[in-house]
Parts: structure tokens; sequence; C-alpha cells
């Protein structure tokens, strides 16, 4: 029997207890705390049971390149990355008053920690649980830093192996027992030959006393319906007020009548599950005791089924297609990944420690977080400026060398 734990005061999660569905709020605010109060009422009101933010503290998050590139998307909020970036971030204050919101409306309310310092903050805020975005996934000092908290984590995987997300669950469980991991593939929008939902079925089997759960970023609400009949426990979806709002995560995001029909959907087929037990139920007592000559009830019970299975066939066929589209990271999501940064200048010769070493988003890419401990011992081949990527080619016996 999967895990169960409370992942908010009084809401238990995994075993029979209902799917807990998370209205990812993220950043389709537009960086108005009115809208993003909107939203939160338009999450409780579509039956969600949590509405979720994303909190970056900037300069812990990206390195100074990052956020100083010219950024000219249709996307986006000022010139550079960083400007963007700052007018889309809510300050302390804000959290705290979309909070006390979040809390008179009724809802459960908490927000991806997008670096270390932002976690801190989260922790301060007492939120019920931390979400670890897939850009975080692999960083395994945030992991274990996050984990040792003792608040629950539900933990995306978009980008990662089975392998990669192996050690993650080493990682968490190491420090807290109280933890999900969702099946997530990081493509803004998703189509459908990509979600790979078998995943949730082999999760389960990679760790069966922990719940897991799905994150989806396709179009519709028919995948993660289905998501929560293969078991997903926790149920993850980008929402918005307006799809042609400004910001590359609207078109991947549901509007109200979307969420709302998707809650409803996710509790039918929570009813339609039932025990497992094959047996005659007393529903089917009448059809029973009515069969008789010729075309018996059964028979055409099936032909009606026959009929109303080829018309939802072709529904789903046609709701499938209307997603196939070229799938790529939009703009913003093109900085998820992170890398290896210098924490402060380290000269040429000098043998790596790890707390030389930061995890940032950087450019240009470095090494992945998952090797930082492969990196202590070895020595930089060239002097390394403070918050400048770590890459291969300057590390000796981890890749190839560059020229003194």
């Amino acid at each position: 029997m999967p895990l169960k734990f409370e992942l908010c005061p009084g809401r238990m999660i995994g075993g029979s207890n209902p799917c807990f569905i998370i209205a990812e709020i993220g950043q389709n605010h537009q960086g108005d705390i009115e809208i993003a109060k909107k939203m939160i009422k338009m999450a409780k009101d579509c039956g969600a049971d949590c509405a979720k933010f994303q909190k970056s503290e900037l300069e812990y998050k990206f390195n100074k390149r990052a956020l100083e590139r010219p950024y000219t998307s249709k996307h986006s909020w000022g010139k550079t990355y960083g400007e963007h970036k700052r007018h889309l971030e809510f300050s302390h204050e804000q959290y705290k008053e979309l909070q006390k919101y979040a809390e008179e409306v009724g809802i459960f309310f908490t927000a991806s920690g997008m670096d270390e310092m932002a976690v801190e903050f989260l922790h301060e805020l007492n939120v019920p649980f931390f979400k670890v975005g897939s850009g975080d996934t692999n960083n395994f000092p945030y992991l274990e830093k996050t984990a040792k908290k003792g608040r629950p984590m539900v933990v995306s995987s978009g980008m990662q192996s089975m392998e990669t997300m192996r050690r993650v669950y080493q990682t968490v469980k190491k420090h807290n027992q109280n933890f999900c991991i969702l099946q997530c593939t990081s493509a803004y929008p998703l189509a459908a030959e990509d979600v790979n939902l078998r995943v949730i079925s082999e999760y389960q089997k990679e760790f069966p006393d922990i719940p897991i759960g799905y994150s989806g970023h396709e179009s519709g609400i028919c995948i993660t319906v289905g998501a929560v009949a293969l078991g997903a426990k926790v149920v993850e979806r980008h929402v918005t007020l307006d799809k042609s709002w400004k910001g590359s995560d609207h078109e991947a995001s549901l509007v109200p009548e979307e969420l709302a029909e998707l809650v409803r959907s996710i509790r039918t087929v929570e009813r339609a599950l039932g025990s497992g037990i094959k047996q005659m139920l007393p529903c089917e007592k009448a059809c029973h005791d009515k069969v008789g000559p010729g075309d018996t009830a059964g028979e055409m019970g099936q032909k009606t089924l026959c009929v109303s299975s080829t018309h939802a066939q072709n529904q789903l066929i046609s709701l499938m297609s209307s997603t196939n589209k070229l799938n790529s990271c939009a703009d913003e999501n093109q900085l998820l990944g992170k890398s290896v940064v210098a924490k402060k200048a380290i000269p040429k010769g000098t043998t790596l420690s790890l707390d030389m070493l930061d995890v940032k988003v950087a450019e240009p890419k470095g090494v992945p977080p998952e090797d930082i401990f492969q990196l202590v011992g070895k020595t930089v081949t060239v002097d390394v400026e403070e918050d400048e990527s770590v890459t291969e080619e300057v590390v000796d016996s981890y890749g190839k060398k560059v020229k003194s």
C-alpha cells in the first residue's frame, strides 16, 4: 500500500485519499497582485486544493550574465532577462499578503522555491509543503537542504532520467519521509506523444512507499484525468485567466472553465475506480433478472456501448491531434536547467571544495548539478571568476581541458 501522509493540515494524500489538485499560478499573474488574488479565488471556486506560485531570489537563482542578457521575446517585460524577471517577482510583503488572502478564501497556499534563499523565505512563511520544480530536481545540495527542513515535499521530474530520480529518492528519503514524485515533461505546450504517462506506473514500481503524481503542460484535461486513472495522487496544472496574455506559460494553462471541468472529471474517475473486486453489483441485478430470448439485455448494452465508445474514441483522437504541435520549450523556459558556478573567485591550480561551488541558472551552461560532488578534489586549469560557470573544460580530469 503506498505511503500516506499529511501534505497540508488536515489533508492526507496517498492510499484511498482523493487526488490533491494544485492550481499552478506560477507567474501568470503578470506581476499584478490584484490579478494574483483573482487567480487564487478562481482556483478555490473551481475546486482546486492549492494555489501555487513561484518564488525566486533572483541573484541566487541566476548568474550575472543570465540576468544581463538581452530578452527581446514577445513575452518580455523588460529589455534584459533580469528586468523581465524582476517585473514578475513579488516581494516578501506581497507574498505575506497573498498567503493571508488565500487563508481568507479557504485554499492552501504555497510556492516553488526556485533557489535556496527562496526556500529559506518560504520556510519562514510557514507554507504547508515545498514544491521542487524540475529545474532543481538534480540540484542535490538544494534537495538535501530542503529535505532537512522537515516539511512535506512535492518533487517534479522533468528533464531527468530514472537513474537521477533514484538518486533524488535516496537523497530526500534519507532526511524526509513525507514526499512524492510527479511525472513531468518540461515542454510548453506538451504534445500528447511526449507525455509518457506510463512512467507513473514505473515510478510506482521503483518507489512503492511514496505517492506518485503528475505535473502536466499539455492542452486540455483528458491526459491529466488519465494520469489519475493510472494512480496519480497529486496533479498540478498551470492556470490562467486568459490564454492570450503575454507570457510563455499561458498557452499551456487552463482557463477557469477547463480547471473546473478537470476537478469534476477527476472526482468522477475516482468514484469510477471502485474496489478492484470483480463481482455482480446490486446495480446489475435488474439487468440480470430481465435477460430473455432474442436480444438479451447484455447484448443490447454491448451494442449501445460500441456506439458510445466509438464516439468517445473519435472525440479523444480529435482532442489529442489538436495538441500535436511542434514541441519545444518556450523562450522563458530556455533558462530552466541549472549549472555549477563559482561561489567565489577560484585561481588556476586550486583544488576544488564544495564551499567554492554554487548552483544557478547560468550562461554559458556549466557542469550539471548532479555532478557537483565529482568536482570536489579536482583542480581548475584556468582562473574562474566569481559567479562564472564552471565548465567541464576548466576542470582537470573531468572533461576536455583548455589551453592555459
